[in-house]
């Protein structure tokens, strides 16, 4: 499994708010890589490491629930902290229920934001040891081979 060093996706639309971000990450030593839409995020391959989203409900193209919704259906299974200026409950709960970790409103404490972030890349670090270990027993299963011909599972 690769080991390479956890990576913030921030995906936001203003550059002030994405810097700002970038900057508070790496101040803890994490990674943290900008995108100001959806669709520059989608164009990424980079997504190896153990990962963590920050994304922006207001962006342009398509909202961060739509993109939530999207990434799910395409098998990503990127944890993410969406964060808002203009949130309310009905939004906050449609992104819960859909598996985000944390739901902040602008302005939010820097450490509130590390914590859900933290949660997030532990979330992601507990799923790809899960995806592992289910696809280690695939294959031994895979190469065991019927005895004569006939299953021995009875």
């Amino acid at each position: 499994m690769n080991q390479a060093a956890p990576v913030v996706f921030v995906v936001d639309d203003d550059p002030s708010v994405s810097r700002a971000i970038k900057r508070l990450v790496e101040s803890v030593g994490l990674r943290a890589e900008l995108f100001g839409s959806a669709q520059e995020f989608l164009r990424n391959e980079d997504r190896d490491s153990a990962n963590c989203l920050v994304v922006d409900i207001r962006l342009p193209g398509i909202s961060g629930l739509d993109f939530q919704r999207e990434l799910a259906a395409a098998g990503i299974h990127i944890p993410i902290v969406f964060i808002t200026g203009h949130g309310d409950i009905p939004m906050t709960v449609r992104a819960m229920k859909a598996g985000a970790v944390e739901f902040l409103t602008k302005p939010f404490r820097d450490q509130d934001l590390l914590d859900a972030i933290q949660q997030g890349l532990e979330r992601d670090r507990i799923r790809r040891t899960q995806e592992a270990e289910v696809a280690i027993l695939r294959e031994r299963f895979e190469s065991l081979t019927p005895a004569n011909g006939k299953c021995c599972l009875g």
